[in-house]
């Protein structure tokens, strides 16, 4: 197959799989509001449709024992993710203000999961037993996502911990209530949610096969492929969300896409893939690329933290050490 032919069906799936995340997006929504889902569940519900593209990706190279381009989408998209949905919507949008509980709650679940992206990237942790250790923190986060002030108090948790997890989880429920705030969907949105899905699979396998077969035509590391090239075109969904988010205000909305988009990529395209086909050796380049994922996590939620949010000069921060990470990315390459 020609280079032209194979840069043509690369573009062809990424603008399939943009169109069809946001159709995939939107119709779950719709369905979750049928559910009657939490707003702070459907906003989770939003984040796993919009990381169709990567984790659908990432799986198909784990799958063909690729494991440089596999890792590289997932924890190179979580590192363009901080620098887009947070740094560029900071700067797009000013300001993003937040409550410090929000990034106290989202914040601490999100360096979890770094941490042990890191892990078990270097072989301290195998897929699998990072996998539980994972979801050991994030799977109560869901629960307590999916919880009202009267479920907390049936926790029997102390009075102190309980007001503030209250307080926590509403003020985050109530910026996505404004952020989302679907309709209630029907059979329709489901079917149509079912045919988004498939065409998401569909073009991010492509997207895949036809970046890889390219890169490796003209002896393009598979870390660069993934960590670079494939992390940037599947994460656009993400990206577009987060900047109309922040445009609006929403800053709690814009955080929990970005931290709770990074988890999800974490546990669905890298460890569980990885605990059924596993992930071969630890090499330097992964090893780099989950290193800039935690240290960039930490950065932009100490930032946030300090300030209540992030302003302009941070935001292009955040871009500009993205930029750093992809220079070095490709450097060494």
């Amino acid at each position: 197959m020609s280079d032209p032919l194979l840069g043509a069906i690369f573009v062809a799936g990424v603008i399939v799989s943009l169109g069809a995340s946001w159709v995939l997006v939107t119709t779950l929504e719709r369905v979750g509001a049928r559910l009657g889902l939490s707003e702070a569940l459907l906003g989770m519900l939003a984040a796993l449709a919009a990381d169709a593209p990567e984790v659908t990706a990432a799986v198909t190279a784990l799958a063909r024992h690729d494991t440089h381009i596999g890792a590289g989408v997932v924890i190179g998209s979580n590192v363009f993710n901080l620098a887009a949905l947070l740094g560029l919507a900071a700067v797009v949008a000013g300001r993003i203000v937040l409550h410090r509980r929000v990034i106290e709650l989202g914040g601490a679940v999100a360096l979890w999961v770094a941490v042990v992206c890191l892990l078990v990237v270097v072989g301290v942790l195998s897929p699998a037993a990072g996998l539980l250790v994972a979801l050991a923190v994030f799977a109560p986060y869901l629960l307590l996502l999916g919880a009202n002030v009267e479920r907390l108090a049936r926790l029997r948790l102390p009075g102190t911990w309980a007001g503030w997890l209250a307080a926590a989880v509403l003020e985050e429920e109530q910026e996505l209530e404004v952020a989302i705030h679907p309709s209630r969907g029907g059979a329709r949105d489901g079917a149509l949610a079912a045919l988004a899905a498939l065409a998401v699979v569909g073009a991010s396998i492509a997207m895949e096969r036809s970046a890889s077969t390219l890169g490796a035509r003209h002896a393009i590391p598979g870390i660069v492929v993934g960590g670079v090239i494939l992390a940037a075109v599947t994460s656009l969904p993400n990206a577009v969300a987060a900047v109309y988010l922040a445009a609006r205000g929403r800053g709690a909305a814009t955080l929990s896409t970005a931290l709770n988009s990074n988890a999800l990529n974490v546990i669905a395209g890298l460890l569980i893939p990885g605990a059924i086909v596993g992930l071969g050796a630890p090499s330097g380049p992964t090893t780099f690329v989950a290193i800039g994922y935690l240290g960039l996590t930490m950065a932009a939620l100490a930032i946030a933290y300090l300030d209540r949010g992030l302003r302009r000069l941070p935001g292009a921060l955040i871009v500009a050490a993205y930029l750093a990470f992809v220079l070095v990315l490709v450097g060494s390459g």
